[in-house]
């Protein structure tokens, strides 16, 4: 059972842009809430929250702070759970780094991370430091499945105020270059667990000398249990590389890589290694050694490998061999050409599932080092889901650019609960350290899985537990009941881990009756049928696994709607509880770098609004509060505001900006909880602050504006002041006093 004290809704503490924006949103929505006699209280799942709670021995007692991780872990599994997810930093790195260098600039005793630790202390700091970084937050707090989609009112306004598309010309040469042999696709092997093999799991390395390595015990899976074994071929990684680069140069186009180093946290930040490497061969050639000497790791890319060499006695020759070497290369797809921030500097600054979708909406054009527009080759080395983006520039190749005007709409019903899929593999990914053959080892001494690998090799297991399996299938019935519209699982027969799914979804929908009303098809052909689908105006939906809902719950509102921030994300809990996300973060640093600049935050609160409502209703559901549910349906009425009259932010300076928005949401709020009569005390209650509200429109506006256009300070990035915070997100003295 939930703690007595547990809030009525909790409201997650993030980082960067969001986090910015609850602190003018959040006290609004308190003060709304207190009046049905709901309490709205926050954990804290930042990246530098959650490395504080990691080292109280370190900190004083004012400084330190519970995990708060682990405490909404725990409410998740109730059905008391009522919990508003805002994205959260998956900390690559550099960015854990950078996090940990301004806490202890601030005070706090945390310990460096520790590169390649060696002593007992530090590999137990590592490994805390492990358990922060990449995709920790969201395998905890996710024990339910995923039902996402675009609001009605959200969609409709899209339509009608339709985003900028790029012009697609049957001549680009952009395309995706992927594997296709030694990656993780084509090495997969999976198997679902019967009674007799399920139980304990070891997973050990036999080298060609016969020794065994355990690289992990004691993993417990149980029965019905879809179990994944794979690994990327490093021979083969850096082959296929090398063959890029000198094709991407051949062909006059930009050389983009593209990966998720945060999610898969282990894995990617390697291969985004392997890839810093081979573009740069020839330096690594001539001065490995003094490179790793100096500290060097091309896992942590080319803005780590500069700075390191700038410190070093052979400055000078390696940066002129670095700068031959780069003359030579393919130009790369740029971050931000006016700072000279490649695609390679950092692993977490070009994600996937938002630079592809991007690339894809500009017409397949990325920005270069000139800072113009060109084509470009997109390196996705792993094939499992490159070939969602090679048909989609086909597609639009071919057709042209969408419509967002008469564009249908995608939803995604998406496997994640228990750590479902590749979330899970974290633990269970190893860089393989010599010769020999991993095998995954049974309780009852069988050997499940078994591959050769070479040292270098990237090894790893995922798996999805039979109840996430069920209730994934069976919430996507009742979403294709609700919605009538085609529905596809997007499971490929030939693929290992597939073909298990498979076994599971097809019995499912036959005792449901409902075979008829759903396909099956491999992610390439789910993709051509999908954008048919939507150019005609009709919607669909996409059911899928965990990586996959990742990329296309970013891919199609991108390209529906210009954003995947303002999609209505609802995760039913299993056992009862409800969690409702926000919308994806990835551009939250550059809005966070313009508010500093500029006094600008052009961060869209918009999933934070429609979550806002969900989660009010849902409140009703479960506690029975009626007055939750009139707060709910009116913050309905207020998104259909922000929307109809256009309050959303602006992306430029001295435009309206997110604090703006917030007191048009406000005000629309208070007018409509004014106007219903279905609780006359909660009328009677708004009705001053409506008005209110509106008579001192001017006034509130001018305070909001005030300093716009200069730098502010925040007293921090990663872990900011709150009272410098709530200066700069709440200088409307009149706003704050009638809200409370």
């Amino acid at each position: 059972m939930a703690e007595v004290n547990t809030p009525d809704i909790i409201y997650t503490k993030v980082d960067e842009a969001p986090e910015l924006a609850s602190a003018s949103l959040l006290p609004i929505i308190r003060s709304f809430a207190a009046a049905a006699g709901v309490s709205v209280g926050t954990r804290d799942i930042s990246l530098a929250g959650r490395i504080i709670a990691a080292f109280p021995e370190q900190l004083t007692e004012a400084q330190r702070q519970s995990d708060d991780l682990a405490e909404l872990g725990k409410l998740v599994t109730t059905p008391e759970a009522n919990v508003i997810k805002l994205p959260n930093i998956s900390a690559s790195v550099p960015q854990l780094v950078a996090a940990v260098k301004e806490l202890q600039a601030q005070g706090y005793a945390i310990p460096d991370y520790p590169e390649a630790p060696a002593t007992a202390a530090e590999k137990d700091i590592r490994a805390r430091f492990d358990a922060i970084k990449g995709s920790a937050v969201n395998p905890v707090l996710r024990e339910g499945n995923s039902d996402r989609r675009a609001a009605v009112a959200v969609k409709n306004f899209a339509k009608a105020n339709p985003h900028s598309m790029g012009a697609w010309s049957r001549d680009s040469k952009t395309r995706v270059a992927t594997m296709g042999s030694g990656d993780f696709f084509s090495n997969e092997k999976s198997a679902t667990l019967s009674a007799a093999q399920a139980g304990a799991v070891r997973i050990e390395l036999v080298g060609k000398d016969g020794s065994v390595a355990v690289l992990k015990e004691g993993v417990k899976f149980p029965e019905g249990a879809v179990v994944d074994a794979t690994f990327l071929s490093a021979r083969a990684l850096d082959a296929f590389l090398a063959e890029q680069i000198e094709a991407t140069r051949a062909e006059g186009t930009l050389f983009s890589l593209h990966m998720k180093a945060t999610m898969m946290k282990v894995s990617d930040p390697i291969i985004f290694g392997h890839a810093v490497r081979v573009f740069l061969a020839p330096v690594f050639d001539k001065y490995g050694d003094k490179l790793a000497a100096a500290g060097v790791n091309p896992n942590s890319g080319l803005g780590d490998v500069l700075a390191r060499v700038a410190e070093m006695p052979e400055k000078a020759g390696i940066e002129a061999e670095i700068e031959k070497v780069m003359a030579a290369r393919p130009p790369m797809y740029m971050v931000n050409s006016d700072k000279g921030i490649t695609n390679l500097h950092v692993p977490s600054d070009v994600i996937i599932d938002a630079s592809m979708p991007a690339l894809i909406r500009a017409g397949g054009k990325g920005w270069g080092p000139d800072g113009k527009e060109h084509d470009t080759n997109c390196v996705i080395p792993d094939s499992s889901y490159a070939p969602v983006y090679d048909e989609t520039i086909r597609y639009f190749k071919e057709t042209g650019a969408l419509d967002p005007r008469t564009a249908g709409t995608v939803q995604n019903i998406g496997l994640m609960a228990q750590k479902a899929e590749e979330y899970g593999s974290h633990p269970t990914t190893f860089e393989i350290p010599q010769d020999g053959t991993v095998r995954m080892v049974l309780a009852n001494g069988e050997v499940l899985h078994a591959h050769e690998v070479e040292a270098g090799d990237i090894w790893r297991s995922a798996s999805a537990r039979k109840a996430p399996i069920e209730d994934w299938v069976k919430l996507a019935i009742d979403r294709q009941r609700a919605e009538g519209c085609q529905a596809i699982f997007w499971l490929d027969a030939n693929r290992a881990h597939d073909a298990e799914l498979i076994k599971y979804v097809k019995p499912i929908l036959q005792a449901a009756g409902v075979e008829d009303k759903f396909l099956i098809l491999a992610p390439r052909e789910a993709t051509r049928l999908t954008l048919e689908t939507i150019r005609k105006g009709e919607n669909s939906i996409a059911i899928t696994g965990n990586v996959l809902r990742d990329y296309l719950t970013d891919l199609f509102p991108i390209l529906e709607l210009g954003t995947s921030a303002k999609m209505l994300s609802i995760v039913k809990l299993m056992q009862g509880g409800g969690m409702f996300e926000t919308g994806a973060g990835g551009s939250a640093p550059k809005h966070v770098q313009q508010l500093m600049e500029e006094n600008h935050l052009r961060w869209d609160s918009l999933g934070e609004f429609c979550a806002l409502g969900e989660s009010l209703k849902f409140l009703a559901d479960v506690r029975g509060n009626e007055k939750a549910r009139v707060l709910g349906e009116a913050v309905d009425l207020a998104t259909q505001g922000i929307l109809d009259d256009n309050r959303s932010p602006g992306r430029k300076a001295g435009q309206p900006d997110n604090r703006d928005s917030h007191y048009w949401f406000a005000r629309y709020w208070a007018e409509a909880l004014a106007a219903q009569g279905k609780d006359t005390a909660l009328a009677a209650h708004f009705a001053p602050v409506a008005k209110a509200l509106v008579a001192d429109e001017a006034k509130i506006l001018a305070e909001l504006h005030e300093g716009r256009g200069k730098p502010v300070d925040m007293g921090g990035y990663y872990h900011a002041d709150p009272a410098k915070v709530a200066a700069v997100m709440r200088p409307s003295a009149t706003l704050n006093a009638i809200i409370g």
